[in-house]
């Protein structure tokens, strides 16, 4: 099985992605410098607005669950990167304000996926840069599934 979860967002001038663990889509249009882990801006959807299969798809210990973050910026150049994680049967997908992928097992009511392969500071240099001059966000989350056999 496999489902997908579509968000829109923005670049901001202060996305640095330097934190070591963790990388976060927010609905907030602010951003300061201390938010390090944070790569976009004025998400259109929240975790809470998922759909529920999604969610219960993503509660599965043995789903993979792949992020994947593309930018594009005004002159049509684009950038992109997919992170993997897995998913976690404590996954609620209940807030209402940001999106956080965690290299750790860690889980809160902002987590979309756990154990991934990459953290904000781990991500591509040139994306990096095209998120910092407010390029347009497409951050992508697709679960896949076996099905019960």
């Amino acid at each position: 099985m496999r489902e997908r979860e579509v968000v829109h967002a923005r670049g901001h001038e202060n996305v640095s992605a330097e934190h070591a663990s963790t990388f976060e889509v927010t609905t907030d249009d602010w951003l300061t410098p201390a938010g390090d882990c944070i790569l976009a801006v004025e998400a259109d959807r929240t975790p809470a607005d998922f759909d529920a299969s999604f969610v219960a798809a993503c509660r599965d210990p043995d789903a993979t669950i792949t992020a994947t973050i593309t930018a594009t910026s005004d002159d049509g150049e684009t950038h992109e990167q997919a992170v993997t994680g897995r998913g976690h049967p404590d996954l609620t997908f209940e807030n209402e304000r940001s999106h956080v992928g965690r290299t750790s097992e860690y889980v809160d009511d902002r987590t979309v996926l756990v154990a991934a392969d990459a953290a904000a500071a781990d991500l591509d240099r040139d994306l990096v840069d095209a998120l910092a001059d407010g390029a347009s966000v497409r951050f992508e989350l697709v679960v896949e599934t076996d099905p019960v056999e």
